[in-house]
């Protein structure tokens, strides 16, 4: 089967280590996701949320186990999903950049690119569109609901950056 992949993202205001704790936490993903559980089944290293954590989020008792592959702080998680979803080699990785004035690489940050890149194949054969259009827009609520909740965090306020730029 061919892998099917796409990237989603978004810019916030919020500085990369106000971001980071959003993404990089699992427990903290009920916090700005519609999802109502986000927690940990075991710990990674360095704990207790790095290589190897097994991370469960659920919303109405539905939803995904998955473990962290990559843990950078404060700007590269990579995860597979374990279970929940009809796919297999599943990967995501995302990636926070710090953003800064245009033309001044010297000045001090403004801001942060959240980049959501996921490459999955289909466990059955035939599904990969309907998956993939599931995925998509999920990913997409993802990217720009962290990014308008770190602009609320930062005091932008609803509709800031996150909200402006999501792709």
């Amino acid at each position: 089967m061919t892998p099917r992949t796409f990237t989603r993202s978004a810019r916030t205001t919020a500085p990369i280590e106000a971001v980071w704790p959003l993404i990089g936490e699992a427990r903290r993903w009920r916090q700005w996701s519609f999802l109502d559980h986000s927690d940990l089944e075991s710990e990674g290293d360095p704990a207790p949320d790095g290589v190897g954590a097994v991370r469960t989020f659920t919303r109405y008792g539905v939803g995904s186990r998955e473990e962290v592959l990559a843990w950078d702080p404060p700007h590269h998680l990579a995860y597979t999903i374990l279970s929940g979803f009809p796919v297999r080699d599943y990967r995501a990785d995302v990636v926070l950049t710090s953003e800064r004035q245009p033309g001044d690489a010297a000045s001090a940050p403004v801001g942060t690119t959240v980049t959501w890149s996921v490459r999955f194949e289909p466990r059955v054969p035939g599904t990969g569109l309907v998956t993939a259009g599931i995925l998509r827009p999920l990913i997409r609520g993802f990217v720009t609901s962290v990014c308008r909740y770190a602009d609320r965090m930062d005091g932008v306020g609803a509709g800031g950056a996150g909200a402006a730029t999501p792709s």
